[in-house]
């Protein structure tokens, strides 16, 4: 989070003028950097699709991996995000709008991720972050025609997620996700 106005300024001794203060970055997200960081490594995901128009039910199995950035952007704690399909995945035959590999890059600002692309659409996002406990966070983001609200939720000691999502468009419910994550490996070293 920035602050802006005017920086601050301290009395030195009676009589003196007031000096300017240095102006610093205040850190309101500590507890969002430290979840973000329980979330780093390889994850295998398992995801069930409920599309509301016609009923279907589809099935995919993805890999994802987390990664978080050496250095700070603007202050800002940088990740990317890496997901491709596991082998040929019929889902994507069905959905071709869908993509079955790709990459984001995401900025984790106060209690704001800024996304490179949105969940789905192409264009840059900013999702509102919401802590429900120290285990899950909540994800709310609009774009285009779309509302989308995913809770993550870290479990037994970090080696699961459980991801629900849900979208809504003009209003309507269109589709519902669940996905089961296991962690296949750890954290690695911060790419640059």
């Amino acid at each position: 989070m920035r602050l802006g106005g005017p920086a601050m300024t301290t009395p030195t001794q009676p009589g003196l003028s007031r000096v300017p203060a240095v102006q610093s970055r205040i850190r309101l997200d500590t507890s969002l950097r430290r979840w973000f960081a329980r979330n780093l490594g390889l994850w295998r995901s398992r995801r069930t699709y409920f599309f509301t128009e016609d009923d279907a039910v589809l099935r995919v199995d993805m890999n994802l991996r987390i990664e978080v950035h050496r250095e700070l952007v603007d202050g800002d704690e940088g990740y990317r995000f890496t997901w491709w399909a596991e082998g040929h995945q019929p889902f994507f035959d069905t959905k071709p709008d869908y993509r079955p590999e790709g990459t984001m890059e995401a900025w984790l600002c106060g209690h704001q991720l800024r996304r490179s692309c949105g969940y789905l659409a192409g264009a840059p996002t900013v999702s509102q972050i919401r802590q429900i406990d120290e285990h899950t966070m909540a994800f709310q983001s609009h774009y285009d025609d779309w509302e989308v609200l995913e809770q993550i939720r870290l479990v037994d000691q970090d080696r699961y997620r459980s991801r629900s999502i849900h979208t809504w468009r003009h209003g309507s419910l269109e589709l519902v996700e669940h996905h089961h994550e296991i962690r296949l490996e750890p954290a690695g070293e911060p790419i640059g």
